[in-house]
């Protein structure tokens, strides 16, 4: 069959699970696809900000291939010659990878991630990469030297895409990537994917390979899919596991108990934020979930500045010597939060780890009988850059999942009166996230939220 001509912007906008169709089925190639985000890259990402590098030349080669193969029938899988855009703290071997730091500007990548190995062995397509926060650092997205990437839901205001996946979040918003690959330490996936209206999968950890991928904190580095529906971040989660969560995806919802957060969490919560949840949990109850309430043995605040002081520990032992030294071009608002480290002694890192063993336990205990924990995944939409008190954090809700060793799915659900993206976050027990993608694609086939896309672009 003749491949048939697509308005390639309507194209840049197709899901991956249809994209696959419509390269099977001989009515798209790759090299379309391709050049539908390459165009809209070299369009919009002036103003976007969202890659750091665009590999171009060698993407139209590698589909071009990938039409090749397929036609001699010799695809090496479904997604071969699908695109993805990488963020810039994950190896490739030849490559600049930067960690989101200008001290890094000319780093040349000594190894391939075995996460990218196992995505060009699917037959996906590098992109380019993404910008992060430096030394991926931070919730809000902003990068002072490497410039922050631009939320699209706002053309108006430079408004923060959320952090430390910015530019990922930012690519796959507006419609520059299929997917992405983003990394989650204390809420990295899951934040850029709040405010930027997709989804995002925290993955648990030691579920995705982290060689090859530059460390925050070797305890709580989890690399992650961000995509624009469930299922594409499922088939992606598949890629990047070999866990295929497709056949329990849409088993439903009924007879699955899952926890309502306490009323107490709710301070601080935007209105319009908190309207979308309660909305949310009306929809879940309504697909024949049981929804009830939980006593939670730690307050969420308690639990994040615990991850802090482990992330600030375990960066300071990686990029402690960069950051003390004052000549360096580093992010003023990244010196203090891997400073935390500086004056750590191994008895207080130690008694950190222990006390985090303890909240695990307590939590499991309180969720025993629930299958999830539901919240929103930020408190608020996304800021102006121009208002943001860096001393504070936007993970409060994503940093506790961390903490536990959970999985967490992070998806649209709502929208505020401004048109900015509100968030679920699904929290499962660690190695669960099959049970994550199947309440998101509940919730997902009984909602249009993830349909929605930011105008302008």
């Amino acid at each position: 069959m003749s491949p048939v001509t697509i308005d390639y912007d309507s194209l840049a906008a197709m899901p991956v699970h249809r994209l696959r169709t419509a390269l099977a089925d001989g009515e798209l190639t790759s090299v379309a696809l391709v050049e539908s985000l390459l165009a809209r890259i070299a369009r919009y990402d002036a103003k976007l900000h969202a890659f750091v590098n665009v590999y171009g030349d060698e993407a139209r080669a590698a589909a071009a291939a990938a039409d090749v193969a397929r036609r001699a029938g010799h695809a090496v899988g479904p997604l071969h010659g699908i695109p993805v855009a990488v963020k810039d703290i994950v190896d490739i071997e030849g490559r600049v990878t930067t960690g989101g730091s200008k001290v890094w500007a000319e780093r040349i990548s000594p190894v391939t991630a075995t996460l990218v190995r196992r995505m060009l062995a699917a037959g996906l397509i590098v992109l380019g990469k993404t910008h992060s926060v430096e030394f991926a650092m931070g919730s809000f997205g902003t990068n002072r030297h490497m410039g922050t990437p631009w939320n699209p839901w706002d053309p108006a205001t430079h408004r923060a895409p959320g952090g430390s996946s910015s530019g990922t979040g930012v690519a796959v918003a507006a419609r520059m990537a299929p997917w992405g690959i983003g990394t989650d330490t204390g809420g990295s996936v899951r934040i850029p994917s709040s405010w930027c209206g997709i989804v995002g999968l925290k993955t648990t950890i030691g579920r995705v390979s982290c060689e090859g991928v530059l460390p925050l904190s070797t305890t709580l580095d989890t690399p992650g899919p961000m995509a624009r529906s469930v299922e594409d971040a499922a088939l992606l989660y598949n890629v990047l596991s070999g866990d295929d969560p497709l056949p329990r995806m849409r088993a439903g919802v009924r007879g699955l108990r899952l926890a309502r957060m306490p009323a107490s969490e709710r301070a601080g919560c935007e209105p319009q934020v908190l309207a979308a949840y309660d909305a949310s949990l009306e929809v879940l109850a309504g697909l024949g979930a049981t929804i009830a309430d939980v006593k939670l043995p730690r307050g969420f605040g308690e639990m994040g500045a615990l991850v802090g002081r482990i992330i600030g520990a375990e960066g300071y032992s990686f990029v402690g010597a960069l950051v003390d030294d004052p000549k360096l071009p580093i992010d003023d608002d990244v010196r203090p939060r891997i400073g935390i480290g500086r004056d750590m002694s191994a008895k207080d890192y130690l008694l950190t780890l222990r006390e985090r063993d303890r909240v695990k336990r307590e939590f499991e205990a309180a969720l025993a009988d629930f299958d999830a924990l539901l919240t929103p995944t930020t408190a608020t939409t996304a800021p102006p850059v121009a208002a943001i008190d860096q001393s504070g954090t936007a993970a409060g809700f994503t940093r506790p999942v961390n903490l536990i060793e959970w999985c967490a799915l992070a998806l649209p659900n709502g929208m505020s009166a401004a048109g900015l993206p509100t968030s679920l976050q699904i929290a499962c027990r660690g190695h669960d996230e099959a049970t994550a993608l199947r309440i998101g694609w509940a919730f997902e086939q009984a909602t249009d939220w993830h349909r929605a896309a930011p105008q302008g672009w």
